[in-house]
C-alpha cells in the first residue's frame, strides 16, 4: 500500500518528519516497507517564460529563445521543440540539472549558438499526458498551472508528494485504505482524526424506476448496492486528484475511472462503474455463471467461466466477474452517457479462488480475497456521488438500491485487564487499557469488547491484548 502523506494530511495531522513517522508507524504494527519523494531525480529544474523566438542562424529546424527564469536577464536556450510559442511558461532544466535517466544538463553551443540549459518535455521530466492531460507527449510541456518564472518546477507543478509505502498483513485489510492508515496514525501520534461522513444531495428520480437489481447467491454477495449517475461530463480529473492518484501508484484515466479507483484508495473498498447502455434491460443480477459461459474482460481477454464462479450479469449475459474485473463493455468510454455504480461485499474464498483460476490478480480481487467491511459499501458509495457533485462530473440519481443479506455482527470479547496484565507480562492500569481500545474505535461496555466492523480480526482475548500491546509500546 502506497500512502500520499499530502492525502493523509486531509484526516490527521502527524506533526513529524516523514523519518519519524515511518518509524511510529512501525512501532505500532504497520510495517514501512521504504518513502520515495517524487521528483527526486529532478534538479535545478524552475519555471521560465519564452520572452523571445527568433529562427536558428545556422538551421532551419532550432530556434533561438530568450527565457525569464525570474533573474536580472533572460537566459538564451536553442532548441528543436516545434510547439512552443512567446509568452508560455514552461519547465527549463538550468546548467548543472539533473533529469531522470542519468541526465545532466551542461553549457554548450548548437551550431554555433551558446545554449544556456534545456526546455523540457513531459517526458523529460518523468511524467505523462496522464498526469497533465492538456499536454502534448512529443513537445516542450507548455505549463498551464498558476506559476511565475523562477518558482521551483517541483512546487510550481505539484511534483512534491511524498508516498510512503506499506507492507500490511493479510490479517488487516483496512490498512490497504487512506483511512485505515489515517486511523493508525492518529492513535499512533495521538493526534485527532478528521474523518466526517460523505454528503451529497441527488436528485428527485427514482433509482427503481430505471434499474432492476436481484442477487440469486447471497451466500456468496451477502451485501450489494447500485446507485445511478445520469447526465455524465466525461474529462480529466482535476490536479490534486491526478497528484493523489499518481502518488499512490494508480494512473488519472477520466474522472469517472478516477472517482471509483480515488474511493478505492481512500476507503479500501472497490467499486465498479458499468455504462447502463451496455446492461440489457437495466437488469442487474448476481448469481453463479452458467456451464460454458464466457466474458471478454476488460484487458481484452476472452475467459472461460465455470458454475463456481460468481458474476454480474444483465438479462443476457455477464458483466463482469465478481470482485476481479469488469467485462469489456462494461468500463466508461468518452460517450458514456449514464453509469451505474456498484459497491459490494463479496465472500472473500470465493474471489481468491475464481481469481487464481483465472489466472488474473487485480487490485480489487486483491482487497475481497482478504475481507471487507459489509457495511463500508455504503459509505464508499456515498463517497463516490459527493465527488461526482464536487467534480461536475454528472446528476446523482435520487435513492440507491440495496440488497441487505448480511447476518449478525461478530460477537464481542470478554475484557478482562487482569488476565491482560498476565499474558503480556505487565502492569499497564485498566483505564490506560481501555484509553487504548476507544482511540482505536473499540468500545469497552459491562465488561466486553465490541470491535468496530472493519476490524474483522479481533476475535479473541489475545486479539485485545496485542491491540493494547503495540500501542502501548
Amino acid at each position: 500500500m502506497n500512502l500520499s502523506m499530502k492525502w493523509l494530511a486531509d484526516y490527521v495531522d502527524c506533526g513529524v518528519s516523514v523519518k519519524e513517522f515511518c518509524a511510529g508507524m512501525t512501532m505500532s504494527g504497520s510495517k514501512v516497507e521504504t518513502y520515495e519523494t517524487e521528483g527526486d531525480a529532478v534538479k535545478n529544474v524552475i519555471v521560465g517564460k519564452l520572452v523571445s523566438i527568433t529562427p536558428h542562424e545556422n538551421s532551419d529546424h532550432l530556434q533561438v529563445c530568450q527565457v525569464d527564469v525570474g533573474g536580472d536577464a533572460p537566459i538564451q536556450i536553442v532548441t528543436g521543440a516545434q510547439n512552443i510559442v512567446e509568452g508560455a511558461l514552461v519547465p527549463v532544466a538550468m546548467i548543472g540539472a539533473d533529469l531522470p535517466g542519468g541526465v545532466h544538463i551542461k553549457k554548450g553551443k548548437l551550431r554555433g549558438v551558446e545554449s544556456n540549459g534545456m526546455l523540457c518535455s513531459l517526458g523529460e521530466l518523468g511524467l505523462t499526458k496522464h498526469d497533465f492531460p492538456y499536454a502534448i507527449e512529443d513537445g516542450i510541456f507548455l505549463i498551464e498551472e498558476d506559476c511565475k518564472p523562477g518558482q521551483d518546477i517541483h512546487e510550481a507543478i505539484g511534483l512534491d508528494d511524498t508516498s510512503v509505502e506499506f507492507e500490511i498483513t493479510s490479517n488487516r485489510p483496512d490498512c490497504l485504505s487512506v483511512v485505515g492508515l489515517a486511523r493508525e496514525a492518529a492513535v499512533t501520534f495521538g493526534k485527532p482524526l478528521n474523518l466526517k461522513a460523505p454528503e451529497f444531495h441527488g436528485s428527485e428520480d427514482k433509482l427503481s424506476d430505471s434499474l432492476a437489481v436481484a442477487v440469486e447467491n447471497t451466500q456468496l454477495c451477502p451485501r450489494y448496492i447500485a446507485g445511478m449517475v445520469k447526465n455524465v461530463k466525461i474529462g480529466p480529473s482535476p490536479r490534486w486528484m491526478r497528484e493523489r492518484l499518481r502518488a499512490s501508484g494508480v494512473r488519472p484515466i477520466n474522472n469517472l475511472v478516477d472517482i471509483t479507483n480515488y474511493v478505492m484508495l481512500e476507503y479500501g473498498q472497490p467499486m465498479h462503474a458499468f455504462d447502463l447502455r451496455y446492461v440489457q434491460d437495466a437488469k442487474i443480477t448476481v448469481r453463479n455463471a452458467k456451464d460454458g459461459e464466457q466474458i471478454t474482460t476488460l484487458d481484452g481477454t476472452e475467459r472461460k467461466l465455470s458454475p463456481e464462479m460468481l458474476v454480474i450479469a444483465d438479462s443476457e449475459k455477464p458483466i463482469a466477474v465478481a470482485g476481479v474485473m469488469g467485462g469489456e463493455y462494461s468500463g466508461i468510454m468518452e460517450d458514456t452517457t449514464t453509469v451505474v455504480f456498484e459497491s459490494a461485499y463479496f465472500e472473500p474464498t470465493q474471489v481468491r479462488l475464481t481469481a487464481k483460476k483465472l489466472g488474473m490478480r487485480t487490485e480489487a480481487s486483491a482487497r475481497y480475497e482478504k475481507g471487507l467491511d459489509p457495511n463500508s459499501t455504503i459509505t464508499v458509495l456515498s463517497r463516490a456521488f459527493e465527488l461526482v457533485e464536487q467534480l461536475g462530473a454528472g446528476e446523482v440519481v435520487g435513492g440507491i438500491i440495496d440488497v441487505n443479506n448480511v447476518g449478525e455482527p461478530k460477537p464481542p470479547v470478554p475484557f478482562d485487564a487482569n488476565w491482560i496484565n498476565g499474558f503480556l507480562g505487565t502492569s499497564i492500569p485498566e483505564s490506560d487499557m481501555i484509553h487504548y481500545l476507544n482511540e482505536l474505535h473499540f468500545k469497552v461496555e459491562d465488561g466486553m469488547v465490541y470491535a468496530p466492523s472493519f476490524r474483522i480480526d479481533i476475535e479473541c482475548k489475545a486479539d485485545v491484548a496485542e491491540e493494547i500491546a503495540r500501542i502501548y509500546g
